[in-house]
């Protein structure tokens, strides 16, 4: 995001697109590469991961307890605990894919949704933002997991989820950051 009005610092310190051409484009993610024009006049090149966006949820459920999944990641070979998030789809608004998403995977329904903050996890190579929500007021539905997912819901106390972060049992940074921004918010 840039300032509306260009600071000194944002002088010394933006980069222009010169040039931008995509290397790859998957059903999730896209690859660009840009020539960009650096402060001091001289030309780099910039390769980065275009992503449409996610959302992720801080479910309370009534018994005080927080409601997470157990899911495989591929990419990194194991199984985390995480809070239920997903890809935000085209023309869906963050909180409009937190909602289908706390649904879809959880089979869980909330009434009441409170925005908590949005992160942007790896801005050195991704344009991706996540957006945190809280829900709470839950009924319990019919989970509708996608054709490739696998997941196993467990609920932990907060004091539960604190404990596992500070162990490095959850890595996952969206839900460390979601679960920071829904505490400060108690």
């Amino acid at each position: 995001m840039k300032p509306a009005n260009p600071s000194s610092i944002d002088l010394v310190l933006r980069e222009t697109t010169q040039q931008s051409e995509p290397v790859f484009d998957g059903s999730l993610l896209h690859v660009r590469r840009d020539t960009v024009l650096l402060p001091n006049q001289r030309t780099t090149t910039r390769e980065y991961i275009v992503h449409p966006g996610a959302s992720v949820i801080v479910p309370l459920l009534e018994d005080g307890k927080l409601l997470l999944e157990q899911q495989y990641r591929y990419p990194i070979q194991r199984i985390i605990i995480e809070f239920p998030a997903g890809k935000i789809d085209a023309g869906e608004s963050p909180l409009a894919a937190a909602q289908r998403e706390l649904t879809e995977e959880t089979g869980w329904v909330a009434q009441s949704w409170d925005f908590l903050g949005s992160i942007s996890p790896v801005p050195a190579y991704s344009d991706e933002w996540i957006h945190c929500f809280a829900a709470e007021h839950m009924t319990r539905q019919h989970t509708r997991l996608d054709e490739d997912e696998a997941i196993v819901c467990i609920a932990l106390t907060p004091e539960e989820v604190a404990a596992k972060i500070a162990s490095g049992e959850i890595v996952d940074a969206k839900t460390i950051c979601a679960f920071h921004f829904w505490q400060a918010r108690r």
